[in-house]
């Protein structure tokens, strides 16, 4: 899920390529997980609950747990982009491991109205049934060769976010072209007249 969606009101996004990235993207350009509010509209934009899904149990405690896995996901990611990983990134790798234990939301198959196959939770999820779900996708993208090889952060001016490059060639420098990297055309754009004019 990209930019555009029903989430627009809290300015989401879901473009890293990866849950775990679209999560370290909520503190770009300032904090977003600064509500409940909030988190559920991020915690069904990622995916991670099929729409519908009641989170009216989530509390405070949710946030706090949410934010803490995105703190950790920044050291892990963040440190593997650089040369030689962070001080704090073995206790990070820790952490992100024991969360990663929790088994994720358990799905099944439930007959609409109109007779179709939708998916449904068996049950409310628990906060660590989701943050669990987040984990273990951190974990398949940093053992992931492949994956981790394709993780670029955004080349646009002060943009920390970090992203999955999928695009052919592997040439992609923005987090989004609509965002970053038309920001980056205009300048250069802009740049390119006032030298002709001097």
């Amino acid at each position: 899920m990209a930019l555009g969606t029903a989430t627009d009101a809290y300015e989401l996004r879901f473009d890293a390529g990866r849950i775990c990235l679209d999560l370290l993207a909520t503190t770009h350009p300032e904090e977003h997980l600064d509500s409940l509010e909030v988190l559920c509209a991020w915690i069904t934009g990622a995916g991670l609950v099929p729409p519908g899904t009641s989170l009216a149990h989530a509390d405070a405690s949710w946030l706090v747990a949410f934010r803490e896995l995105r703190g950790r996901l920044g050291q892990l990611v963040r440190g593997g982009l650089a040369p030689e990983p962070w001080p704090s990134y073995d206790i990070a790798l820790a952490r992100v491991n024991d969360i990663a234990l929790a088994a994720p939301p358990a799905p099944r198959a439930v007959r609409s109205e109109d007779g179709t196959l939708v998916r449904e939770l068996d049950r409310p999820p628990e906060c660590c049934a989701l943050l669990g779900a987040v984990a273990r996708d951190a974990v398949e993208l940093l053992t992931d060769p492949v994956a981790r090889a394709a993780l670029r952060e955004c080349e646009g001016d002060n943009c920390p976010i970090v992203y999955l490059d999928t695009s052919r060639g592997r040439r992609r420098r923005w987090c989004s072209s609509e965002v970053c990297g038309n920001r980056e055309r205009v300048a250069r754009h802009r740049r390119r007249a006032a030298l002709s004019r001097a």
